[in-house]
C-alpha cells in the first residue's frame, strides 16, 4: 500500500515540474480574441552582451633589465664550439681550415667578377672547370712576388697585367685539365699574401675574382680625415699674402678666459683669434656693431683656434652670459699694413 502511495506521489511531482516548466518556456501573448486559448511561444530574440560586463583589457608591461656595468656577461660557448677549441692535433687543423674557409656568394658579385673581402689566413675558394680560364685580379698597383700551386702538372698558372702606371694591375690565370681536381695555391705580393683553394668541376666555373681592402680602406679615410683637420685647424689660407696683413685692432673689455689673444684682417676676411688650451671649447657669439652701434650676429666660421668673418668690420663684440654678460670689444683702428 505504501508503495502505490509512492508511486502516485511521483507521478504528482513529475507532472507538476514538467508544467512549471513548460509555463516558463511559453507565454500567452495579449489578444482581444477571448476564443484564443492555445499558448504561442515568443518570437526569437538575439542574445545581448552586457557592455557592462564585458571583460576590460589591461595592459601590463613586463619589466625589462637595464644593462648596468658588470652585468654584462659573454654568450655562453656551446659545447660543440668548446669541443673544437680544446682539440689538438689533426681535428684542430681540420676545424682550422674549415672555419677558415670564405665560399663565393651570389650578392657579392660584380658582374661576373666575385668581390671577396681580404683578411689574412682566409682560405678563398676558387671554382674552376676544364677548358675554361679563371681570372684572379689583384689590388691595383701590386707587385706579384711569386705563385705556388700544390699540383702544377694537372693545373696550368700563368700571369699578365692590365693597365699601366699606378693602376697597373695584376692577373693571375688558371685552368684546370680535367674535373673533380683539387689543390691549394699560395700568391706572395710586395703587400700580402692570399691564401687559395681551387676546386675543378664538370661545367661550373669562376670567370673571375678580386679582393676589396677593408684595412686600406680605413687608413684612407682616416687620412683624409687628418688632412680635413689640419686644414682646419690652419687660421689663414696659404694664398694669403703675409704682407697684406693688417693688425690694427685694439682689444679691451672684460678679461674672460677666453679673450682673444689678437685680431687681423688681409684685407678681405677678419680673423679673430682665440686662446689656445683648456677654454678652446668656449666659442661666444660674435657681435659686429654697426653704425647705429646695435650689435647683430655676423656670419663667421672657426678654423682651428679663430673666427673666420667674410668681410670687413670697424667694431665688434663677443658676448657670453645671461643677466650678467661678459664682454670683449674688438676694435679696427687702421694701424699699418
Amino acid at each position: 500500500m505504501n508503495i502505490i502511495r509512492q508511486k502516485h506521489a511521483f507521478k504528482a511531482a513529475a507532472a507538476l515540474y514538467g508544467a512549471t516548466v513548460l509555463s516558463a518556456c511559453t507565454t500567452v501573448p495579449p489578444t482581444n480574441d477571448t476564443s484564443a486559448s492555445m499558448p504561442t511561444a515568443d518570437p526569437f530574440v538575439a542574445a545581448a552582451l552586457d557592455e557592462a560586463t564585458e571583460p576590460k583589457v589591461q595592459i601590463v608591461e613586463v619589466p625589462k633589465p637595464l644593462p648596468l656595468p658588470g652585468q654584462l656577461k659573454p654568450k655562453p660557448m656551446l659545447k660543440a664550439d668548446a669541443l673544437r677549441k680544446q682539440a689538438t692535433g689533426a681535428p684542430a687543423v681540420l676545424s682550422g681550415t674549415s672555419a677558415a674557409r670564405v665560399e663565393p656568394k651570389g650578392g657579392r658579385f660584380l658582374n661576373a667578377m666575385q668581390v671577396y673581402d681580404y683578411a689574412p689566413g682566409a682560405l678563398y675558394q676558387v671554382y674552376a672547370a676544364p677548358e675554361q680560364v679563371t681570372d684572379i685580379a689583384l689590388q691595383p698597383g701590386e707587385r706579384l712576388i711569386d705563385v705556388s700551386a700544390g699540383d702544377t702538372l694537372r693545373w696550368v698558372l700563368g700571369d699578365t697585367a692590365s693597365g699601366t702606371g699606378p693602376e697597373r694591375r695584376t692577373h693571375i690565370l688558371v685552368k684546370p685539365t680535367g674535373a673533380d681536381l683539387a689543390t691549394n695555391v699560395v700568391v706572395t705580393t710586395d703587400r700580402r699574401a692570399y691564401h687559395l683553394e681551387l676546386r675543378a668541376t664538370d661545367a661550373t666555373y669562376m670567370a673571375a675574382l678580386s679582393w676589396r681592402y677593408p684595412h686600406d680602406e680605413l687608413l684612407a679615410l682616416r687620412g683624409r680625415a687628418a688632412a680635413a683637420e689640419r686644414e682646419a685647424a690652419s687660421t689663414t689660407a696659404e694664398r694669403v699674402d703675409i704682407a697684406s696683413l693688417n693688425f690694427g685692432y685694439r682689444i679691451e673689455g672684460d678679461r674672460p678666459a677666453w679673450r682673444p689673444i689678437r685680431a687681423f684682417d688681409d684685407g678681405s676676411r677678419t680673423y679673430v683669434q682665440m686662446p689656445d688650451g683648456g677654454e678652446a671649447a668656449v666659442r661666444p657669439p660674435l657681435f659686429v656693431l654697426r653704425d647705429d652701434k646695435e650689435p647683430s650676429l655676423v656670419n663667421y666660421r672657426v678654423r682651428g683656434d679663430a673666427y673666420v668673418v667674410d668681410g670687413l668690420f670697424e667694431a665688434a663684440e663677443l658676448r657670453l652670459g645671461g643677466k650678467r654678460q661678459e664682454r670683449v670689444r674688438i676694435e679696427r683702428t687702421g694701424g699699418s699694413r
